[in-house]
């Protein structure tokens, strides 16, 4: 785990990507052992896996880059790129399951060696679990969600995995016509797996929309700014997003008019180092206005609308 956290959250895909290679060598020796579509299809998974694992290091060494001229807010929405096309090759990997499940149905196939491919697969749930861990471990270190798209996408195929092999175990003790149950079975995995592929894929879009923090992060930030700036604090026009790990938080500070400048900016920078403690690596903007400013109450008053429409 320290040198994982030692050498960044690429460390993390490479281990995603390794791991991806030999579960689906595995897989792919149970499949060839039973012929069973349910288990071809979580091997199809893994080959999934290994694409996804691929896609994320790429993603991450481009959001790693720092801010340029053409790039003023840095390079972190490649993570919600690499974890969009995560999911979208997630929901064609449960399409191509749900056809070969068909096609099985429609012709049966009598299973062999049930028992040898079974503790084959479950070696490689094994593997995947344990990675999977290690990785949602590392995207909370890294605040990255291409680590925890990956990580998840991992578990996925864990708990798919442990449910194939719970199936398949009956059919070591059912007469040969219920083998009918394999493509069942897969048609199931498909079903959860199309469902995993959704969610990501929901994620990076709000994500590449610039979709507000949680509202518990919102309600948090506020409580921040009120705590920090007085009792008597005001602010208006709050905006957040993220992109990638770093939050983006902006807002309209009001100062007493009767104070200084330097002591408005005071109360600002004292502001933005409590957010800083709470939410690291946020690029934080306060514009200071003046409370006797007659213009930002219209301002408020055409948000107030905006937000209504």
């Amino acid at each position: 785990m320290k040198f994982l956290k030692r050498n960044g959250p690429t460390a993390y895909a490479m281990l995603s990507i390794a791991t991806s290679l030999v579960t689906m060598a595995l897989k792919f020796g149970a499949w060839f052992m039973t012929d069973s579509v349910s288990i071809l299809s979580d091997a199809a998974e893994g080959v999934i896996n290994l694409i996804a694992g691929i896609i994320a290091l790429s993603a991450l060494r481009v959001a790693m880059l720092p801010a340029d001229r053409h790039h003023s807010f840095g390079h972190g929405k490649a993570e919600y790129l690499s974890s969009g096309a995560e999911g979208i090759l997630i929901v064609l990997a449960a399409a191509g399951i749900i056809f070969a499940s068909v096609q099985r149905f429609l012709h049966p196939v009598q299973l062999s060696n049930i028992g040898a491919g079974l503790g084959v697969a479950l070696l490689a749930s094994i593997c995947n679990f344990v990675t999977a861990r290690v990785m949602l471990r590392g995207a909370n270190h890294f605040d990255s969600i291409t680590l925890e798209a990956d990580a998840r996408h991992l578990l996925t195929d864990v708990w798919t995995s442990v449910g194939l092999v719970a199936g398949l175990a009956v059919l070591l003790v059912v007469p040969p016509k219920w083998h009918i149950l394999d493509p069942v079975i897969a048609v199931v995995m498909a079903s959860n797996i199309f469902h995993s592929g959704y969610v990501l894929i929901r994620r990076s879009v709000q994500g590449l929309m610039d979709h507000a923090l949680p509202d518990e992060e919102v309600r948090e930030i506020e409580g921040i700014i009120t705590v920090t700036g007085g009792p008597e604090t005001e602010f208006h026009d709050l905006r957040t997003r993220k992109s990638g790990a770093c939050r983006h938080i902006e807002f309209h500070l009001l100062f007493d008019g009767g104070i200084s400048l330097r002591e408005a900016h005071e109360m600002s920078t004292r502001v933005e180092g409590r957010l800083l403690q709470r939410f690291p690596s946020s690029h934080i903007s306060v514009h200071l206005e003046p409370q006797d400013d007659d213009r930002h109450d219209m301002r408020f008053e055409r948000n107030e609308r905006y937000s209504k429409a």
